[in-house]
């Protein structure tokens, strides 16, 4: 049976921020971006760093013009990456996919909101 470990009042993390909480041995990140909660175990696939803690930007795209060279480049504001601090390894924080190998995926948790309250089930 997964517990439930209780994270924020509803509003308490704002739009494009996170909150960690700890679960037992484990930490747990839990996001909230476009409107929506995410969570995943704070260990990156790559080398177990927290990637929880990293940085989080929308992911480089390419802006070409009609004869397909690179004019410049700009931040999505569709897909959001979660950056791992240690070594920059890149997770698409809608589905904890690596954005380099999309074999390797971060471990997600379920997230509930219920009387106000978000939690996590691990």
């Amino acid at each position: 049976m997964a517990d439930e470990v209780f994270v924020a009042q509803a509003g308490e993390i704002a739009e494009g921020d996170r909150r960690l909480v700890r679960a037992g041995p484990l930490v747990v990140g839990v996001f909230h971006i476009h409107g929506r909660y995410y969570a995943y175990r704070n260990r990156c696939v790559h080398q177990g760093g927290p990637v929880c803690q990293g940085t989080i930007l929308g992911k480089v795209e390419a802006v070409l013009a009609p004869d397909r060279h690179v004019v410049r480049e700009r931040f999505s504001s569709d897909e959001i990456h979660l950056v791992c601090p240690w070594h920059g390894y890149e997770y698409d924080i809608k589905t904890g996919v690596c954005a380099a190998n999309p074999t390797l995926r971060l471990t997600a948790y379920p997230v509930i909101e219920r009387d106000g309250g978000i939690y996590v089930r691990v």
